[in-house]
């Protein structure tokens, strides 16, 4: 089956899942795309080996890429690959250019259909503790898949530039982890040796759920020149008592701007009174790209560090 019988299968799809017997149609039309990427699986030319382990088929230039998360959307459009992508996931907001790619829906259960209406070269997500059938379904149709885990910094950079390698596109991603590298590098020596405000991330209050040890925003609290209160306790969203956060004294909240957590909620709550920083009424404030392990949280890093040391 050449390309163009592909595409043109494909573009079938939506007429044949409105019609009757749905349920037999849509594995009908399932198997049939396996056969189709099956045919087209010989256009790809290389192996690269994704951050989950897997040896992954990937065309030479991928230029029909699905992300299902959206750290991994800001990624390939820093890298200058924004014009390949063909669909995003829900909840997709950096960079802006983004926001105008359709989505195939929730990160963790994609529509199956929808994704595969865009028929992608190469679908892009990241690892997660326990598979995800729709994942394996992709893979079982023979689309590729590529996933990276991007823990802290470090992991970042070092997914930026494996998604490079995926992307073909090494010079890029290799000019942008230099520069991320060096706007990390300049807070850092901007705030060394400066007083490190101790910050209370309040996630949510009843219960009380906050960051821990691996949480990313405690490495980027920590690079901007602060300390969260709870950057020793193991779990990545611990919860803890109201007490033990009296006990560890912070001088400030770190909020989420117009999130619904605020000073005025906690100081009304019974107990928080105590807490130095609801006494103070002093508390630093972030937006989501600081939750995303992706470009756009060096940009919550210089945010914060202004706060931290204005």
């Amino acid at each position: 089956m050449q390309p163009i019988e592909i595409a043109a299968s494909v573009r079938r799809a939506p007429s044949l899942l409105r019609s009757g017997s749905c349920r037999s149609r849509t594995s009908s039309f399932l198997a049939l795309l396996a056969l189709c990427f099956s045919a087209s699986h010989a256009l790809a030319s290389r192996i690269v080996t994704d951050e989950a382990g897997h040896r992954v088929h990937v065309p030479d230039h991928p230029h029909r890429i699905v992300c299902l998360v959206p750290s991994v959307t800001d990624a390939v459009f820093a890298m200058g690959a924004g014009a390949e992508i063909v669909a995003v996931s829900d909840y997709t907001k950096y960079p802006a250019a983004a926001r105008s790619k359709p989505s195939i829906g929730n990160p963790i259960q994609p529509s199956l259909e929808v994704l595969l209406s865009f028929h992608p070269d190469l679908v892009l997500g990241i690892q997660t503790s326990s598979p995800i059938e729709s994942l394996l379904q992709i893979e079982r149709l023979g689309v590729p898949v590529y996933l990276v885990n991007p823990r802290g910094l470090d992991g970042l950079l070092r997914s930026v530039s494996n998604l490079g390698a995926a992307l073909h596109r090494e010079a890029d991603a290799a000019a942008l982890v230099a520069s991320l590298e060096h706007r990390i590098a300049a807070v850092r020596a901007q705030t060394a040796g400066l007083p490190r405000p101790t910050v209370f991330m309040p996630i949510w209050y009843d219960p009380i759920m906050t960051i821990g040890k691996h949480a990313f925003i405690t490495e980027i609290i920590a690079a901007a020149g602060g300390r969260s209160i709870t950057d020793d306790l193991t779990p990545e969203w611990p919860q803890i008592s109201l007490e033990a956060v009296i006990a560890r004294a912070p001088e400030a909240l770190l909020l989420t701007r117009g999130g619904k957590t605020t000073l005025d909620v906690l100081k009304d709550k019974p107990g928080w009174a105590a807490v130095p920083a609801i006494q103070h009424r002093r508390a630093f404030y972030a937006d989501d790209r600081i939750e995303l392990a992706s470009p756009v949280a060096i940009d919550a890093l210089e945010d914060l560090a202004r706060q931290f040391h204005p």
